[in-house]
């Protein structure tokens, strides 16, 4: 069928096909199973028939193993022999070795493409779930985004975001007249928060040039959607940054996409690996904001499809609205994992030729129990289902082959040199500059007016009848202002020694070592 995915067999000898429907794979699914039951491949075919079809698919590559999708199968391994026989058996019979279109992608630059974003893009919202920031917390980061923007300060970087909050702490009070009370413990917290994240590799994230969505969705020359693969074996040390960049590339595509309606195929596929890491102690507003993502991003024409070990790692209110799924086996050794295992089997549609959850517990490697979505988005009956081998290479590609693979990439160029522009950063540090001049020039005036009253007394001294100098006209006159009173008042505080000291203490120790 050219409208649908070969997913593999099915029946007591798995001789009737099992296919996704194209038109209805942007409905979101499921691939779950326990550790080696044979989710990756699952998802490497899902990948390749999405790519097959002239879907751009984007997968986070947890263990590495999904690199071979760039080189075809090896006819001479030892998978050979069984790959071929589990074609024949299921009526795979145009089963071929093929390679598919890449782009490999990286958060740090080093197995693909840097993947950037700005601070200003990822928002308050996700960033106090990056720090894990407190109530009061998360309310002072809205604070500094709306200032930074009606100050026009752009935050691009990590740099800009901390240069900011400083500049809150030190004018805490009048902002606290304005927004509430801001302290300077729960600004330290952030300032702390920000450097643990800089530690675990933040400041490659945050930073230009940004990536841009539609380089996500491309296709070759053939027509074939390119799979953009995401290295995230180092990035799963940081778990939360993550979690927090596949969310965010999710809400980019949501808010970015127009709407298409029901397409005949999605315009992308998105696969979150270890979904779990999404909701382990997430905030109600943020599985909302999931659970509202899931729910429209459909109609933009995205399909995303979270891979976990257990459909509980997902909330109901998101479960419930994944039509396709792929269980593989869950195995129940504890009395949790009892009740896990009925909850699965109790989401699909029975089949009366099986117990659904019989089989969910005893499908071997490379099995699996499937219910995709049918005509008019019905889900299908559940049927025991003998994967199909994957046409290319199972496991990883040599670092050899992939740095090839990103030296030939259209993209190579675009996204490695960073950029550094002007931003909020460098608009404090220019005030701070600026402050310290004034400070430096009102302290050499003072010093010479009295160098200069020193002399006119001592000139006194030899003259007895010389009337005594006036004072300026500007010294004698009164204020006629408030306004001018307190101008004044700031002026001669700046022209003293404290004032020098607060501004080289506070503005200029911000910029002290960058």
């Amino acid at each position: 069928m050219e409208d649908s995915i070969f997913v593999g067999g099915d029946g007591a000898d798995y001789g009737t096909s099992q296919n996704m429907l194209l038109r209805y794979a942007n409905r979101h699914g499921l691939i779950a199973g326990a550790t080696g039951t044979g989710k990756t491949v699952t998802l490497q075919i899902l990948a390749e028939g999405f790519s097959a079809a002239g879907v751009p698919v984007f997968m986070s590559d947890v263990k590495g193993d999904l690199s071979g999708l760039a080189l075809p199968g090896d006819p001479m391994g030892k998978l050979h022999g069984p790959f071929t026989s589990r074609a024949k058996t299921i009526g795979f019979d145009d089963y071929t070795y093929n390679a598919f279109p890449v782009a490999f992608w990286d958060m740090f630059g080093e197995q693909g493409h840097p993947v950037r974003t700005t601070v200003a893009e990822m928002g308050p919202l996700l960033l106090s779930r990056l720090l894990e920031l407190t109530e009061a917390q998360e309310g002072i980061l809205n604070i500094a985004f709306r200032l930074a923007d009606e100050q026009g300060m752009a935050l691009l970087d990590l740099k800009d975001l901390q240069a900011f909050l400083v500049w809150i702490g030190e004018n805490r009070a009048e902002i606290s007249l304005l927004y509430g009370n801001i302290a300077v413990a729960s600004v330290g917290a952030i300032q702390r928060r920000l450097m643990v994240l800089e530690n675990q590799g933040g400041t490659h994230f945050f930073g230009e040039p940004a990536l841009e969505l539609a380089d996500l969705m491309r296709c070759d020359e053939d027509g074939r959607g390119i799979v953009n693969i995401m290295a995230a074996d180092r990035l799963m040390n940081s778990q939360r940054l993550y979690a927090t960049f596949l969310l965010w590339l999710l809400s980019e595509l949501f808010e970015t996409l127009p709407e298409v309606g029901n397409p005949p195929k999605p315009k992308l596929v998105f696969f979150f690996d270890e979904a779990h890491l999404l909701f382990n102690d997430a905030p109600k507003a943020l599985v909302d904001k999931v659970e509202q993502v899931a729910r429209l991003i459909r109609s933009k024409g995205v399909g995303v499809y979270f891979i976990t070990q257990n459909p509980g790692d997902v909330p109901d209110t998101i479960l419930g609205q994944l039509g396709n799924r792929v269980q593989h086996a869950l195995r129940a050794f504890t009395g949790r994992d009892q009740q896990e295992l009925r909850r699965a089997a109790m989401t699909y549609r029975s089949n009366p030729a099986f117990d659904t959850e019989t089989a969910i517990r005893e499908v071997g490697t490379g099995e699996a129990v499937t219910s995709l979505l049918e005509d008019k988005g019905i889900p299908g009956i559940v049927e025991r289902t003998l994967i199909r081998p994957p046409s290319s290479k199972l496991g990883p590609i040599t670092q050899d082959q992939r740095d090839m693979l990103i030296r030939t990439s259209a993209l190579y160029g675009k996204y490695e040199t960073p950029l550094d522009r002007d931003s909020a950063y460098e608009a404090l540090k220019r005030v701070a500059e600026e402050a310290a001049r004034e400070a430096e020039e009102a302290a050499a005036a003072e010093a010479q007016a009295k160098e200069e009253e020193r002399a006119f007394k001592a000139a006194r001294r030899y003259q007895p009848n010389t009337p005594a100098k006036r004072t300026s006209s500007a010294r004698a006159r009164q204020p006629e202002t408030l306004g001018e009173a307190l101008g004044a008042a700031v002026m001669k505080e700046l022209k003293g020694t404290t004032g020098r000291r607060i501004v080289r203490g506070l503005m200029g120790g911000l910029f002290r070592g960058r």
